[in-house]
């Protein structure tokens, strides 16, 4: 969904935790298919994927009950590209919402 959005640049970089997940051939071929760099956390450092532990710890949608896996993903999307991506405010930017920041960058 991110990818096909905000078609990014050769040599981003993702960064997550040692799961399975983000270890298997699907996923890292997916990566190296959009030139995406991948970092992990260090083994037993939770302090890696601080950024994401945030991130869940203020998903919004998880004491809601859903009818169907449409709705649920239709919630996450809501949250994560209205909210979380563009409205909320991230300490990391000066307490700015990330799309009026990346709006308003002169680099």
């Amino acid at each position: 969904m991110t990818i096909k959005r905000q078609k990014p640049n050769a040599n981003l970089i993702f960064h997550s935790d040692r799961g399975c997940q983000y270890n298997s051939y699907t996923f890292k071929a997916l990566l190296a298919k959009y030139k995406i760099i991948q970092s992990m956390s260090r083994s037993g450092n939770p302090y890696d994927n601080a950024v994401a532990e945030n991130f869940f710890s203020c998903l919004c949608v998880n004491h809601s009950r859903f009818v169907s896996l449409k709705a649920v993903r239709s919630a996450l999307f809501v949250y994560i590209e209205v909210y979380y991506n563009c409205i909320r405010p991230h300490s990391s930017i000066n307490w700015l919402a990330p799309a009026f920041a990346e709006h308003n960058f002169i680099g």
